[in-house]
Formats: structure tokens, sequence, C-alpha cells
């Protein structure tokens, strides 16, 4: 059986990881044992964070289309149900955009949903 050497491959993994770990403070950028551990924990957290992403801006745009309903005179939830029934279809991002830059275009849909349910 011929020796294998193994330097270049392992070299090239270690690269690997301490590229990604570039940029992390101390030791973290530059042992590769704890440089690994630091990647893959922010692997894990850039996966996880990815998801709750969308939960939090959709919670954001429903405070932000809430607080602008109230101002007129109504709950986030009557004014959605409101929208529904009315057939406008506009979703909580554009909404939530209208209520802070254009709060009149804002009261006219609110009006709107309000008249015809």
């Amino acid at each position: 059986m011929t020796r294998v050497k193994r330097g270049n491959v392992a070299r090239k993994r270690r690269n690997k990881i301490l590229k990604l770990a570039k940029g992390f403070r101390g030791s973290h950028s530059t042992l590769f044992r704890t440089a690994n551990q630091q990647v893959m924990k922010a692997l894990r957290s850039s996966y996880r964070d990815r998801k709750n992403r969308k939960r939090d801006f959709r919670r954001l745009w429903i405070t932000r289309i809430n607080a602008a309903a109230r101002l007129h005179g109504m709950s986030y939830s009557k004014l959605m149900g409101y929208l529904k029934k009315a057939d406008i279809q506009i979703n909580r991002k554009m909404l939530a955009q209208l209520a802070v830059l254009d709060p009149a275009a804002f009261t006219k849909v609110a009006e709107l949903a309000a008249s015809q349910a």
C-alpha cells in the first residue's frame, strides 16, 4: 500500500473554515478549532434567524398598522376584517408603508374598507 499524504487536503479544509471566520474576534478567527466551533455556531444562527426575520417584520408591520388604525377609531383586527369584506387585497407590508409614509392614502383605504363592510 502506498503512503497518502493528506497535507494539501487538510490545509484546504482548514483554510476554508478560517476564511469563513474572518472578522471574528480574538482567537475565534485564527485558531482552527475555536474558529470551527464559531463558524458552526454562526451558520446555525444565520439559518435560524432567516426564519425569524420574516416573523419579526410581520410583527413590526402589524404594530404599525394597528397604531394607524387606532387613529381612525378601529382596531387592527377590525380593519383587517373590513378589508377582507370589501375585497381590498393589500398586504401588511404595503399597508404599513402607507401608514408610515402616506397617512392620507391610509385614511382613504381605511374609510373605503369601513364604508363597504
